[in-house]
């Protein structure tokens, strides 16, 4: 019969031991049974790191329901295993159909399955979101604490060190990280691929680091424990064995061989396996059942209540728009951060991020008033556009800002994976197009639109003028989803009506998709968007004695 939890800080009993012991057997017949069914996947991960993930969800997430972002997204079948083995999801239908067209159980982690807060498989993402989970709760006072797991070739990725410098940054003590430190990759050993010192760099950022053996509980539950007594954030290295409580995999694993990476068991190993080391007992199957009873912890279908992209959200509050009178010159990015600022006087939850740049995309005018909203993430767009994804599934709304350059390419991966999240993420770019043709070629974002059309849940937005600049930022704050809004650097006059008067003033409305007709003509249509409009303008009136232009 299963008894109790552990404190936090106390020793585990034998007894707690012995269960987890069962429980991690268990799931390891589930990680090799789930990669032979579909004959493809990535055991030797899964396997290594699955004493950690028994240890955290079934004392601490079953009963606290604290968020796990695991990073390293193809070892799926160690966290669909032990969210089977906790009741969350059915066991068998994992098994049957992991990795099989139609099934929500991929290779690599999704929001489709219950118990999964976001998505990963692109290395390197999942750390960030994490830290932006930890960032928000440090924001609203939430209590719960972040449980974040990456590979460790997978800390060869850069946004691993923007993410390391950042959460030492805003020490976010609320966030346990786990390095499943097998020293294997994908194609080789650490050593040959790329050797590293893992200890020395995550102390240079100043983490609490603690070195644990991964397959010791007494020792991993008393790392946990010291996490959470630290003012830093931690990282535990744990030292693990690829293929760990599989024999056949485990001695390739002691060999820091990559044998068993992403190949997938024959069958006639899996089914000695299950005879033998894996074979489940009668009493060792009540003792999970039993289990189950006692987890207190039952996640929503995570898509039951997806909020579809441009809903409306009720709750927030666009105040007035601020208008640039007729006649007079202004910059977009200078009327995003008039908007910005109001949105945050109204709204406790709209929080801005920028790479160094607060200047220049015109965030400063909200940091000066409300500076603990105001995030600075460094010289880290990958980071910062991954740790938005993350605020944004913790009751921020997350505005953040690079140039178009920047966010397009360098951030269109973070970005993609937002987008496959639907996240509600908010990015604006300055100094897009030619605009900032002085600065050369570089800096030049005229293909920035087409990294973001092809994605299915970002939507693409470039206003004509200062004013509709305006609408259009109020407008993507209070509507859900993620949102490329693209704008340059130079100021120029306000699109105006045949009158003369403000084109987008105070009952101006604006509706995603919908094309605005500026002036009527029977002759000729102009078509264009962006300060672009602005020119045609110019050329319209040039010629509005000689020609009758229809212009959108």
């Amino acid at each position: 019969m299963f008894s109790s939890f552990p404190s936090i800080g106390q020793s585990l009993s034998s007894r707690h031991i012995d269960f987890l012991k069962v429980f991690s057997k268990s799931a390891r017949g589930a990680i090799v049974q789930m990669v032979t069914n579909a004959n493809s996947g990535h055991p030797g991960g899964s396997c290594s790191v699955i004493d950690y993930l028994s240890l955290i969800y079934a004392f601490i997430v079953s009963q606290t329901g604290d968020p796990v972002v695991v990073s390293n997204g193809h070892v799926s079948p160690a966290v669909y295993a032990s969210l089977a083995e906790m009741g969350i999801i059915p066991r068998q239908a994992v098994i049957d159909t992991f990795r099989k067209a139609g099934s929500i159980y991929e290779g690599h982690i999704t929001r489709h399955v219950k118990g999964v807060e976001y998505g990963t498989g692109p290395l390197g993402v999942g750390v960030s979101v994490a830290s932006g989970f930890a960032k928000a709760f440090q924001l609203t006072g939430d209590q719960h604490r972040v449980f974040g797991l990456v590979g460790d070739g997978e800390a060869q990725e850069g946004q691993v060190y923007e993410m390391m410098h950042f959460a030492n940054k805003y020490k976010l003590s609320n966030f346990t990280l786990f390095v499943d430190y097998n020293q294997v990759q994908l194609s080789d050993s650490l050593k040959k691929i790329m050797p590293m010192d893992l200890k020395k760099i995550f102390e240079s950022g100043h983490w609490n680091v603690l070195e644990v053996d991964g397959h010791d509980y007494q020792a991993l539950w008393q790392a946990v424990s010291k996490s959470y007594t630290s003012d830093r954030p931690t990282v535990l290295l744990g030292k693990t064995i690829m293929g760990k409580g599989v024999e056949f995999m485990e001695a390739d694993g002691r060999a820091i061989k990559a044998t068993w990476h992403g190949i997938a068991p024959k069958p006639e190993q899996t089914e000695a396996a299950m005879a033998n080391e894996l074979k489940m007992t009668d009493e060792e199957n009540q003792l999970l059942h039993d289990f189950r009873a006692s987890v207190q912890w039952h996640p929503e279908d995570p898509l039951a209540h997806d909020i579809a992209p441009l809903t409306p959200m009720k709750n927030v509050q666009t105040g007035t728009p601020r208008l640039v009178p007729a006649g007079e010159t202004s910059d977009c990015r200078s009327a995003y951060g008039k908007a910005l600022l109001d949105l945050a006087k109204l709204n406790d939850n709209v929080v801005a991020l920028t790479a160094d740049l607060a200047g220049s995309v015109k965030t400063d005018v909200m940091g000066k008033e409300f500076p603990e909203r105001h995030i600075d993430v460094g010289i880290a767009e990958q980071h910062m556009v991954s740790c938005a994804g993350g605020m944004s599934f913790k009751g921020l709304i997350p505005f953040c800002s690079t140039f178009g350059a920047f966010m397009s390419s360098r951030a269109k991966d973070q970005a993609r994976v937002n987008d496959i999240n639907r996240a509600n993420v908010k990015m604006v770019a300055t100094h897009c197009g030619l605009s900032v043709g002085e600065d050369g070629p570089t800096h030049q974002a005229i293909d920035d639109m087409g990294s973001f059309l092809g994605l299915l849940n970002t939507h693409v937005l470039e206003p004509a003028d200062a004013n509709q600049t305006d609408h259009i930022i109020r407008y993507v704050a209070s509507h859900y989803g993620n949102f490329y809004v693209r704008m340059g650097r130079h100021k120029y006059s306000v699109l105006t009506k045949e009158d003369g008067s403000v084109f987008y003033d105070e009952n101006y409305r604006y509706e995603y998709g919908k094309a605005d007709h500026v002036r009527r003509g029977d002759q000729v249509t102009v078509v264009a968007f962006g300060s672009t409009s602005m020119v045609a303008m110019k050329a319209i009136e040039a010629l509005k004695d000689k020609v009758s232009v229809d212009f959108w």
